[in-house]
C-alpha cells in the first residue's frame, strides 16, 4: 500500500486493499450451513480490485491479497506471530559469514501447468526479479550475487553482503516462485504450485479460485473460493446481510459493525494490520522543502478526533511507519502532537500561510472519510486545500504513484517493513534523506540488537523530519457467517492465506 502504491494498499491496503470481497461461487456440493454456491464453496467481499495479476509489474497490494500463498507460494513463509518458516523450502542454513543460503527443497511440489517444481525454477525466479520485474520492490533482490541449483532439491544463493532483510523479503512478492514455461499470460493466467489455481476473472466483479487437488501440501476445506469486489461500503454490507457472500475481507464503514455484533448470525473479528494510512507529501514540491511546513501540517491534525471521525474510533495512532508487530517498534505520536497554535505560527513563519495545496484522494473509503477531516483541520491552521477524487486504482496509480502529480494524498501502504520502500527519492514520496538510508543500511547489515537499534532510530528521524503525517494504523476489521473458521485475527503479510479457511 502497505502501502496501494507500489507497496501500498489502499496500495493495503490498505493496504488496501485490505479489503477483499468475495461473492457466490458456483455450484458447490457437501453439507454445512447455508452459504452461497453450498458448503464448499465460499465467497469472500474485499475493495480494491486488482488492475492486473501480474504483481511483477503492476503495483498494488490487491494482486499479492488475493494471489501470494494461494496461487504462487515462495520458498520460506511467516507464520501468524511473524516468524519466518518452511514452505517450499522445508530447512536452510546460512553460512558463518551471514552471506550464503542454502535451501533444501520438497520434492514434491508441482506447477498447475504440470511441471515439476526444481531449484532450477527458483533460480529462474530470484533472476527473473533482477532482470523481468518492474516494481520498485524489485530492489530488494539487488544484494543477491547469485543463485545456483545444486541439486534439483538444493538451492544456494550467495549475497554481495550480509542481509538482515533478504530472507525476510523472500516471504513477500518478490519471493514467489514461477515456473519458466507458465510466465507467459501472468496479467491473466497466473501460474503456481499454491493450494488453489486461478480459475477466472469476472473484470469489475470477482476473481474465482479453485482448489488444486494436485497440491503436495495439506488440502483446502473450500472447493472454490469467489473474492468479490466492492467499491461502495454500503453495498459490501448488504451483500453480507443478505447471504450473496460469507465474509467481509476488510470492513470499509466501522461506523456501521453494530448490525453485526448484535446479530447472533455473524462473528466480527478485530485485530491489527501493517497497514499505515499516510498523509503522505510531494517532497519534490517548493512548500514542503521547509521543515517547519511539513511539521506544522502534523501539528495542526487533531489524530484522536480524526480516527474517531472517520474510522470510528478503531485503529491505532503510532506516529510514523511502524506498526506494534515489528519488533522495533515505538510510540511516536508525541514527536508532533496537536497544536493548533503552534501549526499556525509555522505556517506563517516558512510562509505556506495562504497556500492552496492540492489533496488527491483514491476513492476508498478511509481515504475518502478521513480527506474531508485533513482538510478542515489544515483549513483552521491557514492553509487553503483542494480536494481531487482519483478512481482507483488506475487513475491513483497513474496520477500520483507514477507521475508524482500532486501535493498531497492519503493512502493505506500494508506491505510489511516497508518504511525504506516508501520514504526514498525514486518513490512517489520524493523523499531524499541521505542520514535516513545510512540508518536503513547500518540496521540491514548489523547484528540483530544492531538491526533493531538502527530501526529505532531511522523511525524516530523520519517522523521528526515530518516526512509525510501517519493519521492512524487500520485495523484487522472482518465480518463472516458464524461457521468460517480459520480467519486471521491480524493481517500482517501480503496475502490473505485462504487455505486455513473451513466451516
Amino acid at each position: 500500500m502497505k502501502s496501494f502504491p507500489m507497496r501500498v494498499v489502499a496500495l493495503l491496503a490498505a493496504a488496501a486493499l485490505l479489503s477483499v470481497t468475495a461473492c457466490s461461487a458456483g455450484s458447490g456440493t457437501s453439507s454445512g450451513g447455508s452459504s452461497p454456491g453450498g458448503g464448499q464453496n465460499l465467497s469472500i467481499g474485499l475493495v480494491a480490485e486488482p488492475a492486473s495479476l501480474d504483481f511483477t509489474t503492476t503495483d498494488g497490494a490487491a494482486i499479492p491479497q488475493a494471489l501470494l500463498g494461494n496461487v504462487y507460494e515462495t520458498l520460506v513463509k511467516q507464520d501468524d506471530s511473524g516468524k519466518i518458516v518452511p514452505s517450499l523450502a522445508k530447512s536452510w542454513t546460512v553460512s558463518p559469514d551471514r552471506k550464503t543460503y542454502t535451501f533444501d527443497l520438497v520434492g514434491n511440489a508441482q506447477f498447475t501447468n504440470g511441471k515439476q517444481f526444481t531449484a532450477s525454477d527458483a533460480v529462474f525466479s530470484i533472476n527473473r526479479v533482477k532482470t523481468a520485474w518492474t516494481i520498485s520492490l524489485k530492489s530488494a533482490m539487488d544484494v543477491v550475487s547469485g543463485a545456483k541449483a545444486v541439486s534439483p532439491t538444493q538451492l544456494q544463493v550467495t549475497l554481495s553482503r550480509p542481509s538482515n532483510d533478504w530472507l525476510f523479503r523472500m516471504t513477500t512478492r518478490i519471493g514467489a516462485m514461477f515456473s519458466e514455461t507458465g510466465v507467459s499470460a501472468l496479467a491473466t493466467a497466473p501460474v503456481g504450485t499454491g493450494p488453489f489455481k486461478f480459475s477466472k476473472w469476472n473484470r469489475g466483479d470477482s476473481i474465482v479460485l479453485a482448489r488444486n487437488d494436485d497440491y503436495w501440501g495439506t488440502k483446502p476445506f473450500f472447493q472454490q473460493i469467489t473474492l468479490k469486489y466492492f467499491k461502495d461500503a454500503t453495498a459490501l454490507n448488504n451483500a453480507l446481510l443478505t447471504s450473496t457472500i460469507n465474509v467481509i475481507g476488510t470492513v470499509q464503514a466501522p461506523e456501521a459493525l453494530s448490525q453485526f455484533t448484535s446479530n447472533s448470525k455473524y462473528q466480527v473479528i478485530e485485530g491489527t494490520t501493517n497497514g499505515e494510512v499516510l498523509l503522505s507529501f510531494n517532497n519534490s514540491r517548493p512548500v514542503f522543502k521547509d521543515l517547519r511546513t511539513r511539521q506544522a501540517i502534523r501539528m495542526a491534525i487533531d489524530h484522536k478526533a480524526l480516527l474517531d471521525t472517520c474510522w470510528a474510533g478503531r485503529g491505532k495512532l503510532i506516529g510514523s511507519m511502524v506498526p506494534p508487530t515489528d519488533p522495533w517498534y515505538e510510540d511516536l505520536t508525541g514527536v508532533a502532537p496537536y497544536d493548533l497554535a503552534k501549526a499556525k505560527s509555522l505556517l506563517q513563519a516558512s510562509g505556506a500561510a495562504g497556500q492552496t495545496l492540492r489533496l488527491r484522494l483514491p476513492t476508498l473509503p478511509y481515504a475518502t472519510s478521513c480527506g474531508q477531516v485533513v482538510k478542515s483541520d489544515l483549513e483552521q491552521a491557514g492553509l487553503k486545500v483542494q480536494i481531487d477524487q482519483l478512481e482507483f486504482p488506475a487513475a491513483w496509480l497513474t496520477t500520483v504513484f507514477k507521475n508524482a502529480d500532486y501535493d498531497m494524498s492519503i493512502i493505506a501502504h500494508v506491505e510489511p517493513r516497508d518504511l525504506g520502500a516508501v520514504f526514498n527519492a525514486k518513490y512517489y514520496t520524493r523523499y531524499d534523506d541521505p542520514t535516513l538510508q545510512a540508518d536503513l543500511a547500518a540496521a540491514d547489515a548489523g547484528d540483530e540488537a544492531t538491526q533493531v537499534a538502527d530501526m529505532k532510530k531511522a523511525a524516530r528521524r523520519l517522523s521528526e523530519q515530518a516526512a509525510g503525517d501517519w493519521l492512524f494504523l487500520l485495523p484487522n476489521l472482518m465480518v463472516a457467517d458464524k461457521d468460517i473458521k480459520g480467519l486471521p485475527t491480524n493481517a500482517i503479510t501480503e496475502n490473505f492465506d485462504l487455505s486455513k479457511l473451513s466451516r
